[in-house]
C-alpha cells in the first residue's frame, strides 16, 4: 500500500522516524527503543534540557539521533524541527505523533477552566495536524510514508473528569481516518496506537491511577510502533491498534478483510463497520 521503504520490524535500518514529545515517557521509550533498531530518530519536545538527555542515551547506545527543542503549537517551531531533521537524517519516513497533554485536574466538564480545558485540544488536536501539515506533503511527493498516532482507549469512552482529554483523543480518531482515506491513493499509510496503561510521570500524577498495579509494558508500545514503522502492517492501514492486546505477530499474519470483519478483535476500523453499523 504505502509508498514508503519496507523493512523488518526488528530492524529498521533506513528509516528515518520522527517522534513527537520524545522527551520522556513514551516517546522517549519510543525514541530509544526505534533507534535501537536501527531507525534514524529525529525527536522534539519543548525541553531543550529533556531533547539533551535523550539524545545523549541514543547516541552513547550507537544510534542516530536528532533532537531539536519546539513546542507542536507553534507553526513556525514545528517547521524548523521538521527541516532540522530532514536536513541532518535524510526525508521523513514515519512520522510518530505522541506530543499531548491531559486536563490538569479531575473535574466536572461544567466546572472545568476553559483556557485549561482549550490547551488541552490545542496541543492534542492542533498540534498533530500543524505537524502532519509540514510532513505529510514531502512523504506524498515521494510516494508515501507512514502516520502513527498516539491515542488512547479514553477515545472511546466516556470519562467525565478528563473530558479535554477524552474530547482530544476521539477528535485524533477522525483526523487520522481523514488522512487514511485522503492519502490511500498517495501511498499513505495511518495507523492509531492505544499504548494501554503506561506508568509515566503524567499517569502516575493522575488520581484516576492511584493504587493501580497492572501497567502496560513501553517495551510493548515500541513493538507495535515498530511493527507498524516498518510497513509490516500497511495491510491494516486506517485501523486502530492497542499495545498489550494486539500481537504484532498476529497482525502481520492477518489479511486485511478478515481483520476489517472481525468484530471481537480488539482493533476499531476508522471507517464504519458496515450495513450493521447503526451510525453508516
Amino acid at each position: 500500500m504505502s509508498g514508503a521503504r519496507l523493512v523488518a520490524p526488528d530492524d529498521l535500518d533506513g528509516l528515518v522516524v520522527l517522534v513527537t514529545g520524545g522527551g520522556r515517557g513514551i516517546g522517549r521509550a519510543l525514541v530509544e527503543g526505534l533507534a535501537a533498531r536501527g531507525a534514524a530518530v529525529g525527536l522534539c519536545a519543548r525541553s531543550a534540557g529533556q531533547v539533551a538527555e535523550v539524545v545523549a542515551a541514543v547516541e552513547a547506545a550507537g544510534g542516530r539521533c536528532v533532537g531539536v527543542s519546539g513546542d507542536v503549537t507553534n507553526d513556525d517551531e514545528v517547521h524548523q524541527v521538521v527541516h532540522a531533521v530532514a536536513d541532518q537524517l535524510g526525508p521523513i519516513d514515519v512520522v510518530v505523533c505522541n506530543a499531548g497533554a491531559i486536563d490538569p485536574a479531575e473535574t466536572d466538564p461544567w466546572r472545568a477552566d476553559l483556557d485549561a480545558w482549550w490547551r488541552v485540544l490545542e496541543v492534542n488536536v492542533l498540534g498533530t495536524q500543524r505537524v502532519l501539515q509540514a510532513v505529510v506533503p514531502g512523504m506524498i511527493e515521494r510516494g508515501g510514508g507512514r502516520v502513527i498516532g498516539l491515542t488512547s482507549g479514553m477515545a472511546l469512552r466516556d470519562v467525565p473528569d478528563y473530558s479535554a482529554y477524552c474530547v482530544s483523543k476521539t477528535a485524533l480518531l477522525r483526523l487520522s481516518g481523514a488522512y487514511s482515506e485522503a492519502g490511500r491513493e498517495h501511498g499513505l499509510a495511518v495507523f492509531d496506537i492505544a499504548p494501554g496503561v503506561v506508568r509515566t510521570a503524567m499517569t502516575a500524577g493522575m488520581p484516576v491511577m492511584a493504587g493501580r498495579e497492572q501497567w502496560t509494558d513501553p517495551d510493548l508500545v515500541v513493538d507495535l510502533v515498530a511493527n507498524a514503522s516498518s510497513g509490516a502492517l500497511d495491510h491494516l492501514s486506517g485501523c486502530f491498534l492497542r499495545a498489550g492486546a494486539d500481537d504484532p505477530a498476529a497482525l502481520r499474519a492477518e489479511v486485511g478483510e478478515r481483520m476489517a470483519a472481525d468484530s471481537a478483535a480488539r482493533r476499531l476500523g476508522l471507517r464504519p463497520y458496515g450495513d450493521d453499523d447503526p451510525l453508516a
